[in-house]
């Protein structure tokens, strides 16, 4: 391993913050995943995928991995393309919430939201930079799998549009 990361990778949430911390922190592992992509028109496209959750920066942020389709490199995935990408979950205690940056250099698509705890779920908000508002979340969550939902609502729509939503399942191996 490199110095860079170890310096990087932490072994579990900073004490500071623990039990805020355990909202993302609880992906921690290596995820496999079934995508579908809902193009406007209401078709849909489906494709393996996988995630990566960690510890990074002393503890006290959560990164991962999203790679869909796997393997990395396939044909383009319609409707979602292809993510290779990384978010960095960060709590900060000033709003009691964290600040989320989704980062795909692949597809040139950068993302910043707002991540809480809403009921048994997790919702993060942002808006694209064409002003559209987008939804993840994260729902029926359980220690070996969630659903995770990618909504889009354009500036000039009324309804928020399923584009996205990924089946995941924590490894076991």
């Amino acid at each position: 391993m490199t110095e860079f990361a170890r310096w990087l990778h932490a072994n579990g949430p900073h004490p500071e913050h623990a039990a805020a911390l355990r909202l993302y922190g609880r992906f921690v592992g290596d995820w496999d995943a079934e995508i579908t992509a809902h193009g406007a028109d209401g078709t849909k496209h489906i494709a393996p995928g996988e995630i990566h959750f960690g510890w990074v920066l002393e503890g006290r942020a959560v990164q991962d991995v999203w790679i869909i389709p796997r393997p990395a490199g396939s044909p383009a995935f319609p409707v979602a393309g292809n993510w290779y990408g990384t978010t960095l979950r960060v709590y900060d205690p000033s709003i009691s919430a964290w600040r989320i940056s989704w980062f795909d250099p692949g597809r040139c698509v950068f993302r910043q939201q707002i991540g809480r705890p809403h009921g048994e779920d997790i919702v993060q908000e942002g808006t694209t930079d064409g002003g559209d508002l987008t939804r993840w979340s994260f729902t029926e969550i359980a220690d070996d799998a969630f659903h995770w939902l990618g909504e889009v609502k354009p500036a000039t729509a009324s309804d928020w549009r399923l584009a996205v939503d990924v089946r995941a399942m924590r490894r076991t191996s």
